[in-house]
Order: structure tokens, then sequence, then C-alpha cells
């Protein structure tokens, strides 16, 4: 087939499965990233635990869920997870959410016990000598600092599992990447379906990109709103 040859009307034609799958596809990503970002707070809290009990379980669920592939985490919660434990599967957006979670979680984390351990153990030593309970001191104290170091690799997280979420079609889920599948298979066509699959990806990887910039600039040290306000006054 030539290159310039392209025909665009077969989009068109299935153009309420492409945004189905944008849909679908900003759906899981949403759910699996703040899902992970919950679980990622717990799992990394309990890295930064003195105690062993609380320590190994967390650091062993990260090494596994970073060590093995998504695609058959996916897989395994789908076809054996799910149905062993609740003796039924619940479709695929129920399993890719949970998988999506589950692998964030691990990544998001790494990233929340670095971002903690960079803070100097004195900030913690200090709020403990103000009378504050260590839990008191972390929500209060060191969480806050350690945010605004995290912002930048959790962005990048979130942007990484807007792209990993297309390995859910293995499931046959009906996001952008399953709606290119159905538009080559039935055309076997497929120069035109697998770039506008791209192209969507790139868009939202490239909207993404601009929001965790904002944010970044939003909670950065050297941010005031006034300041900004009064500019423009003076302008």
């Amino acid at each position: 087939m030539d290159f310039l040859d392209l025909r665009w009307d077969i989009i068109w034609n299935y153009r309420e499965l492409f945004l189905r799958g944008i849909w679908v596809t900003i759906v899981l990503t949403i759910c699996g990233y703040i899902g992970g970002i919950i679980l990622g707070i717990l799992i990394g809290l309990g890295e930064t635990s003195k105690r062993k009990w609380i320590y190994w379980p967390c650091k062993i669920y990260v090494d596994l869920f970073r060590g093995t592939p998504m695609l058959v985490q996916i897989l395994i919660i789908h076809l054996a997870f799910i149905p062993a434990v609740f003796g039924q599967s619940f479709g695929f957006m129920v399993s890719g959410i949970t998988a999506l979670i589950l692998n964030s979680a691990a990544y998001n984390a790494e990233i929340i016990r670095a971002g903690i351990q960079s803070i100097d153990k004195g900030q913690m030593e200090a709020a403990r000598s103000l009378g504050l309970t260590q839990g008191q001191a972390m929500r209060k104290i060191i969480l806050p600092q350690a945010f605004r170091r995290m912002i930048p690799p959790l962005g990048n997280e979130f942007i990484a599992l807007l792209k990993d979420s297309s390995l859910v079609t293995v499931i046959a889920a009906s996001d952008i990447l399953y709606a290119a599948k159905v538009v080559a298979g039935a055309y076997q066509r497929f120069w035109e379906p697998y770039l506008v699959a791209a192209a969507l990806y790139l868009i939202l990887t490239y909207l993404v990109t601009k929001l965790v910039a904002f944010i970044e600039k939003r909670f950065s040290n050297d941010y005031n709103p006034r300041k900004r306000r009064e500019g423009r006054v003076e302008a």
C-alpha cells in the first residue's frame, strides 16, 4: 500500500468506537492512578517503618510488582486472581483498574519513600521535640515538604500509566488500541488505525504533560499568586 494512499474514511466510520476508546482509556488511567496514589502512600510509609513486620511486606510488594511485566499482572488478575477470589470475572474494567492500581502503587510507593527520606532527619527530631507525635510530624511537617519534590516523578508515573493502559487491550478492553485493532481487522489496513491510535495517545500525553507542568509550577517554592495578580494590575 502506498503510504500516501490513506483512507481516513474508515476511521470516520468507526469514530464512535474511537471516542469510546478515549473515554475508557481516560477512566482506566485516572482510576488506576488515584487508587495507586492512595495505596502507594500506605506502602511508601510502610517502607520507611522501622518495624520489620511492616517494612518487609511492603518491600516485597514493591519488588514483586516492579519486577514483573504489567501484561502478565493483567492476565493473572483477570483470568486467575479475580475468578478465584470472587468465583467470576467482573469484566475488563474492574480487572484493568485493579491491575493498574496495584502496579502504579508499587512505583508511587518508591516515589513517596524517596521523597520522605529526602527530607532532613532533623525536621522529624525538631517536630518531636515540640511535642508532636510521629504521625502528626509526618502529616504536618514532613509530607508537605516532600510533596513538592514528589510532583515531577508522580507526574511522570501518570504519563507512563496512561501509555501502559494500552496493555489492557489484551483482555478485550475497548480502549484506544482495541478500536485500532478492530478497524485494522475489518479492513486489513494498518497505517490508518494505528497512526490514529498513536496520535490520540500523543495528544493525551501532551495534555497531561502540560497539566503536570502547571501543578509543578503552582507548588514550586517561588510561586506567589498575589504577586502575579499585582503584576497584572500594575501592567
